[in-house]
Protein backbone atom coordinates (compact mmCIF):
# COMPACT_ATOMS: atom_id res chain seq x y z
CA UNK A 1 0.00 0.00 0.00
CA UNK A 2 1.75 3.15 -1.20
CA UNK A 3 1.11 6.44 1.22
CA UNK A 4 0.72 9.42 -0.04
CA UNK A 5 2.67 12.81 0.10
CA UNK A 6 1.36 14.74 2.94
CA UNK A 7 2.27 17.53 4.33
CA UNK A 8 4.12 18.14 7.88
CA UNK A 9 1.32 19.02 9.76
CA UNK A 10 -1.00 15.93 7.90
CA UNK A 11 2.17 13.72 8.96
CA UNK A 12 1.75 15.16 12.24
CA UNK A 13 -2.13 14.77 12.78
CA UNK A 14 -2.36 11.16 11.37
CA UNK A 15 0.37 9.79 13.62
CA UNK A 16 -1.20 11.89 16.63
CA UNK A 17 -4.50 9.59 15.63
CA UNK A 18 -3.23 6.96 15.59
CA UNK A 19 -1.10 6.70 18.66
CA UNK A 20 -4.47 7.89 20.31
CA UNK A 21 -5.85 4.65 18.93
CA UNK A 22 -2.83 2.69 19.91
CA UNK A 23 -2.63 4.16 23.72
CA UNK A 24 -6.54 2.91 23.77
CA UNK A 25 -5.53 -1.27 22.62
CA UNK A 26 -6.16 -0.84 19.03
CA UNK A 27 -4.09 -3.56 16.89
CA UNK A 28 -0.77 -2.83 15.97
CA UNK A 29 -0.48 -2.77 11.99
CA UNK A 30 3.36 -3.50 11.74
CA UNK A 31 5.72 -6.02 13.61
CA UNK A 32 7.41 -3.65 16.36
CA UNK A 33 9.32 -3.58 19.24
CA UNK A 34 8.29 0.38 20.31
CA UNK A 35 6.10 0.39 23.24
CA UNK A 36 5.54 3.67 22.70
CA UNK A 37 2.22 4.43 21.04
CA UNK A 38 3.82 7.83 19.24
CA UNK A 39 6.99 5.54 18.26
CA UNK A 40 4.66 2.58 17.32
CA UNK A 41 2.20 4.67 15.20
CA UNK A 42 5.19 6.66 13.31
CA UNK A 43 6.90 3.10 12.50
CA UNK A 44 3.01 2.28 11.05
CA UNK A 45 3.05 5.51 9.19
CA UNK A 46 6.48 4.54 7.39
CA UNK A 47 5.39 1.52 6.29
CA UNK A 48 2.31 2.82 4.56
CA UNK A 49 0.14 0.53 6.65
CA UNK A 50 -2.31 3.33 8.34
CA UNK A 51 -5.81 3.20 6.34
CA UNK A 52 -5.86 7.13 6.95
CA UNK A 53 -7.17 9.35 3.83
CA UNK A 54 -6.28 13.24 4.01
CA UNK A 55 -9.22 15.19 2.38
CA UNK A 56 -7.64 18.68 1.44
CA UNK A 57 -10.02 21.63 0.83
CA UNK A 58 -10.51 23.20 -2.63
CA UNK A 59 -8.16 25.96 -2.77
Amino acid sequence: MARQDHNRYEKARIIGARALQVSYGAPVLVDSEQTEPILVAAEEYDAGALPFTVIRGQQ
